[in-house]
C-alpha cells in the first residue's frame, strides 16, 4: 500500500466513522419516535453494509479490484440480510426485553443514556469490527489462497446463520411450540447457530480482506472484538441468562454444545 493509499484509507476511516453514525442515529431517531428501541438490531446490519459500500465507493482507483469487489459485495448481502431477518422477525411485537431492563435501570434520561451507550456504542463497534472491509478497498496486491478459503469460510457462516434463522421461524409459528425450546435441525448441535455464523462470516471476511501481512495485523482486532461480542459480550451471554428461567431450557444446555457445532451430547437430536 503506497503513501497514496495510505492517505486515502485515512480519509475513508473518517468517512466510515461518520456514515456509522449517521445510519445508527438516524435509528435513533426512529426508535425514540416510536418507543421502540429494538430498530437498533436492524441498523446494526445496515451500518455494515453502508460503510462497506462506501469504502468500495471511495476506494477507486487505489485497491485491487477483485478483493474491493468480493468484501464489498459480502458485506453487504451479510449485512442486509441480518436487517431483513430482524425486521421480519420483530413485526408486530413490542420493545425488546434485553432494552426494556437497560432503559428502566440507572438515572436521568432513558433516551440519552440509550444514545450514548447503544446507539453510539454500536456505530464505533461497527466502524471498529469493519476495519478489514476498509483496509480492503486500498489493498492492491491480488486475490490469492487466503482471500479463496475467507471467502469460503464467510458462505458456510452465511449459510449456517441463515438456515439456523430460518428454522427457529418456522419452529416458532407452529403454535403446538409455544413456550418451547428449540431444539432441532442446527440448534441440535449448538445452542447459538446464528452467532456461530456470524462468527464464521467475520473471521472469513478477515482472511478475504486482508492481502499484507500489515493489514493482517492492523485488522485483527475486527474478527477478535467481534468473536468477544458474540460469546461473552452482549450476544450469547445475555440471551442465555434471558432463557434460564424458561422450561426445558436447562435440559437443552446440558446436551447441546455452547457454541461450536458438536453432536448432542446423549445422542438426542
Amino acid at each position: 500500500m503506497n503513501a497514496a493509499a495510505l492517505a486515502a484509507l485515512g480519509s475513508n476511516l473518517a468517512a466510515a466513522a461518520a456514515t456509522a453514525a449517521a445510519v445508527l442515529l438516524t435509528a435513533f431517531a426512529v426508535g425514540t419516535a416510536r418507543r421502540l428501541h429494538r430498530t437498533v438490531d436492524i441498523a446494526w446490519g445496515l451500518a455494515f453494509a453502508a460503510v462497506a459500500a462506501l469504502s468500495y465507493a471511495l476506494s477507486s482507483g487505489y485497491g485491487d479490484d477483485g478483493r474491493r469487489l468480493l468484501v464489498a459485495a459480502a458485506t453487504v448481502v451479510w449485512g442486509v440480510r441480518l436487517a431483513a431477518h430482524i425486521a421480519w422477525r420483530g413485526r408486530g411485537h413490542g420493545e425488546d426485553p434485553r432494552y426494556t431492563k437497560f432503559l428502566a435501570r440507572g438515572r436521568g434520561n432513558p433516551h440519552l443514556r440509550a444514545l450514548l451507550m447503544v446507539y453510539l456504542l454500536q456505530a464505533g463497534l461497527v466502524w471498529l469490527v469493519s476495519l478489514p472491509v476498509q483496509a480492503a478497498s486500498y489493498v492492491d496486491s491480488p486475490v490469492g489462497v487466503p482471500a479463496v478459503l475467507g471467502l469460503l469460510l464467510w458462505a458456510v457462516g452465511l449459510a449456517f446463520e441463515a438456515v439456523g434463522d430460518f428454522q427457529l421461524a418456522r419452529f416458532r409459528a407452529d403454535p403446538a411450540h409455544r413456550g418451547a425450546v428449540m431444539d432441532r435441525g442446527l440448534w441440535a448441535w449448538t445452542r447459538h447457530p446464528n452467532y456461530f455464523g456470524d462468527f464464521l462470516v467475520w473471521w472469513g471476511l478477515y482472511l478475504t480482506a486482508c492481502g499484507t501481512r500489515e493489514a493482517a495485523l492492523v485488522c485483527l482486532v475486527s474478527p477478535v472484538v467481534m468473536t468477544l461480542l458474540l460469546t461473552v459480550g452482549s450476544g450469547k451471554r445475555l440471551l442465555e441468562a434471558h432463557m434460564a428461567d424458561r422450561p426445558g431450557y436447562a435440559a437443552y444446555a446440558a446436551r447441546t454444545s455452547g457454541f461450536l457445532p458438536l453432536p448432542p451430547r446423549g445422542g438426542r437430536a
